[in-house]
């Protein structure tokens, strides 16, 4: 293997033993990274950076991999990755001050790691955890590095295989030197978009990267979720084929729904099944899996008394969906409840149907979003982290699976407003929803007449008339709260806080 590169980087054919493809530490020039953990998102980032003449340095416990690696490397065009099967010759094998991407899987494998690693590091040198983890955690390492004298970044990588190998979004949080350190390689691996450049920023200080990505994962779980019920009141109440299914989603996807998301959906309905007559996507069983990120956002909504009933609902969804035979035997018990009746009345429109669910899934998905939105700024101002929301839908317009046309306008609009309370009073997005409120109140009421729930769809519509609402019933909790507890309450026409015997003057009325 030789290298293709500038001077800095001496070719390196002559310490490659062709039998293992590992590079042998006698003599070498120094690689400018190293990548520890080479399951399929370790891999293909490795590849990238390499790609983007960048010599890499990758180790991984199961030594396998590190040769897969290698391999892969010569097969996509001899890109200068170059392997190591113990910790100290790899991490020698960097120039200093060394940097390392982890990609492990959370909690204690990173530790472990971490662990393995330092051994062999000295003050100055870096290590970056791409993964999934939770923001605290990183927090806690930065600190501990720290006093070893090393620098810490939490980076969240969203794109999936496809992402990491070509250009992913990058979210680093953390040491802003070790971000310098390597901002130059995140420029060029992240995803390009003409308009607005490489996808990746500074987000900020702590675990705010991790966070960031955490958040990113939660609206994630909302798009699908909003993405499913579209496709189950068209199949369900519109009677809609694969095929048609296909061309619906492929349309959508040239206009305001332009989105990741919304294309392989697409694809997904053109797939036939290879063991077996009919479509792949009939095969599959409605039962979603999950990793914990979407569970963790819910949780810091409530940590942070933000509302994301969008978010929440995709969660609640995915336990129900966990339920499989539960709901098989639930099914049988009330087959006879009078849906049916409902699903063999008057023929549906379709064309109608297929237009307002469009309008529907939209006005949801700017729901889902902003309940995103006002969760990072909420832990911002907590943490004082002072992120750029616009900056953030900016990283996310490339690359990452919520990448979206729409994005762009959610930057404008944090342009326009850096204190926007809420995208919903955005005015172009505000003027949007009101445009799309009918077709988004038919799709609810249809779906719900027809017993197919929409949880998303119908939490987002929810959640935007209680927003719009000047009064709404808290009055009467709050005065429950006070009758029971003496939890105190305000009034509207004068300050300060106020107790009523609720209980005795209900008494006194009742004689």
């Amino acid at each position: 293997m030789t290298l293709k590169s500038p001077p800095l980087y001496a070719p390196w054919a002559s310490n490659v033993n062709p039998i293992s493809s590992v590079l042998k530490p006698l003599n070498m020039a120094l690689t400018r990274i190293g990548l520890a953990g080479l399951a399929v998102m370790g891999q293909n980032l490795a590849l990238n950076i390499a790609e983007k003449g960048f010599p890499i340095s990758v180790y991984n416990r199961t030594t396998s991999k590190v040769d897969e690696t290698v391999e892969r490397a010569k097969v996509e065009g001899n890109l200068p990755v170059y392997g190591f099967h113990d910790p100290a010759s790899f991490v020698n094998s960097i120039q200093k001050p060394r940097v390392i991407i982890m990609l492990v899987k959370a909690g204690s494998p990173v530790d472990q790691t971490i662990a393995t690693l330092s051994a062999h590091l000295e003050k100055g040198d870096c290590i970056i955890d791409g993964g999934n983890e939770w923001y605290e955690n990183t927090e806690r390492r930065e600190k501990a590095m720290a006093e070893l004298g090393l620098l810490y970044l939490g980076m969240g990588v969203s794109g999936g295989e496809e992402g990491a190998r070509n250009g992913p979004s990058l979210m680093p949080g953390g040491s802003y030197e070790a971000y310098k350190y390597i901002e130059d390689i995140l420029l060029k691996v992240a995803a390009q978009v003409p308009d607005s450049g490489p996808c990746v920023t500074y987000i900020g200080k702590g675990g705010s990267g991790n966070f960031v990505k955490m958040i990113h994962n939660g609206i994630e779980y909302g798009d699908m979720q909003l993405i499913a019920e579209a496709y189950d009141v068209l199949k369900s109440v519109g009677k809609l084929t694969n095929d048609e299914l296909q061309q619906v989603f492929s349309e959508w996807n040239k206009g305001e729904l332009l989105s990741f998301l919304i294309e392989i959906t697409a694809d997904i309905f053109g797939v036939k099944d290879d063991k077996g007559d009919g479509h792949l996507v009939d095969k599959v069983l409605d039962k979603t899996g999950m990793k914990g990120t979407g569970k963790w956002t819910v949780q810091q909504a409530a940590e942070l008394s933000v509302a994301a009933p969008t978010i929440a609902a995709s969660l609640d969804s995915r336990f129900l969906s966990g339920l499989k035979e539960e709901r098989v035997e639930a099914a049988k018990v009330f087959q006879s409840g009078g849906f049916s009746d409902v699903l063999e009345s008057k023929p549906v429109d379709k064309a109608k149907l297929i237009d307002d669910v469009r309008q529907a899934l939209y006005a949801s998905k700017i729901c889902s979003y902003a309940q995103g939105m006002n969760l990072i700024r909420e832990k911002s101002t907590e943490k004082g982290w002072d992120l750029k929301l616009g900056e953030l839908a900016r990283i996310w317009k490339g690359g990452c699976i919520i990448r979206a046309i729409f994005l762009d306008r959610i930057k404008k609009a944090y342009d326009r407003n850096p204190e926007l309370s809420n995208l919903l009073v955005d005015p172009e997005f505000a003027k949007e929803i009101l445009d799309r409120q009918s077709a988004w109140r038919r799709v609810v009421c249809l779906a719900i007449n027809h017993g197919i729930s929409t949880p998303g769809m119908s939490t987002s519509l929810a959640y935007f008339d209680t927003y719009r609402r000047e009064r709404v019933p808290a009055n009467l909790v709050q005065a429950q709260r006070d009758y029971f507890g003496a939890h105190t309450y305000e009034r509207v026409d004068m300050p300060g806080s106020f107790h009523t015997e609720w209980f005795k003057i209900a008494k006194q009325s009742k004689i």
